[in-house]
């Protein structure tokens, strides 16, 4: 590297160094990586040794910037994946505008539908099977045993095929028939449960995880058992450390919609990780509030809303809890499409319509993240789009 490289270098870890937060830093680095870039590139000089510097520098090393390496800087391509596994996360943000009224605090959305199969739980499904081989509980030839409500069983059916396992998966007709359809597809054997009328009852969790048990116990398979595997928290942490990415400002309240409470409690880790001190807020359907309450109910918003306490749920990692009405969230999903062009499913409603009363509440000057949890397309077939 020549000298003026070198100094050029030198001159953004020494900015980079004396900026107040590590959320701060972290968003100097990305730019720093940038200049970087260009300098070698003018100079004609490998930018691989000068961004292999910036890396060992004494300031990116550390949990600072947690595996820095993992996040593309924004505004730089994807290279070409060796597999379908390869191209999870790194999902874009959007500004909502049209739904979210004068005087609120600016409300982003983070779009999961961007994952191969049109969900967050793709992270989740990817980290838990990677974390099991890592650890050798899953091998080759095994088959992997989950229960689901459908988006969980689609994601491990990709993540699955790609790898070569079996997968052996149990839902029930209250889950959309696309995520159906799409288990199969990915060549999953689906054991499909009655439910009540169609609605999501504490009562069908339990004979999901029931059933779910008892495939377990066979020969060779491995159960992800996603209500209780923190090795999901691995996934969902990426969107925390993605969002610090991406975004320009502080977020002063990160909010999400709780099943499993893995995608609140990793991005709220992740979060921390990474300098950031937004508030936690999480939701619940009101028919069954749980969490606020301690009353377990029906509804009809798959995913969310187990009828009990989530095992990964940690109240050391959230500030608030609140129960948002799923007529609300329906409303929501339909405005989302038509006023937006945002497609997605009543969850994601349930998020925005939460994330937009706290943004009423704040005021302008704040910034409020909710997430996109999977596309629209997969409810086409039921109710939502219909009235």
């Amino acid at each position: 590297m020549d000298r003026y490289t070198a100094d050029n270098l030198a001159n953004w870890n020494a900015v980079v160094g004396k900026a107040g937060c590590n959320s701060h830093r972290h968003r100097l680095l990305g730019i720093a990586l940038d200049v970087a870039r260009d300098t070698a590139d003018r100079l004609g000089v490998d930018a691989r040794f000068v961004v292999s510097d910036l890396y060992a520098s004494p300031l990116t090393t550390g949990s600072m910037i947690p595996q820095r390496q993992q996040i593309p800087p924004m505004g730089e391509t994807m290279r070409v994946g060796t597999s379908m596994t390869d191209v999870v996360g790194n999902t874009p943000v959007v500004q909502l505008h049209k739904v979210v009224p004068n005087g609120a605090a600016d409300v982003f959305v983070k779009l999961e539908w961007f994952n191969p199969t049109g969900s967050y739980k793709d992270r989740m499904a990817l980290a838990m099977i990677e974390e099991a081989e890592r650890r050798g509980d899953l091998r080759p030839g095994m088959t992997v045993v989950e229960y689901t409500g459908g988006s969980t069983g689609s994601s491990l059916g990709y993540v699955c095929a790609v790898k070569g396992y079996k997968l052996k998966v149990v839902s029930s007709d209250a889950s959309a028939e696309e995520k159906l359809r799409t288990m199969r597809a990915f060549g999953a054997d689906l054991t499909v449960l009655k439910s009540d009328g169609g609605m999501v009852t504490p009562d069908l969790h339990d004979r999901l995880i029931d059933q779910a048990s008892k495939f377990a116990a066979e020969p060779d398979t491995y159960w992800t058992d996603q209500l209780n595997n923190a090795d999901s928290l691995v996934g969902y942490r990426t969107i925390g450390l993605e969002l610090l990415e991406q975004m320009d400002r502080p977020i002063d309240v990160f909010c999400a919609a709780v099943g499993t409470a893995g995608l609140a409690m990793g991005v709220s880790a992740g979060l921390a990780e990474g300098g950031s001190d937004a508030r936690i807020v999480i939701f619940e359907p009101a028919s069954t509030p749980f969490i606020t309450k301690g009353e377990a109910g029906t509804h009809g918003v798959e995913g969310i809303g187990i009828g009990f306490r989530p095992p990964l749920l940690d109240e050391r990692r959230y500030d608030e809890a609140r129960a948002i009405d799923e007529s609300d969230g329906r409303a929501m999903a339909r405005r989302l499409a038509a006023e937006e062009g945002l497609l997605a499913g009543i969850s994601t409603g349930l998020n925005v319509t939460g994330a937009i009363d706290i943004a009423k509440e704040l005021g302008p000057e704040h910034t409020v993240v909710t997430v996109a949890v999977d596309t629209g397309l997969k409810y086409l077939a039921g109710d939502l789009f219909s009235t």
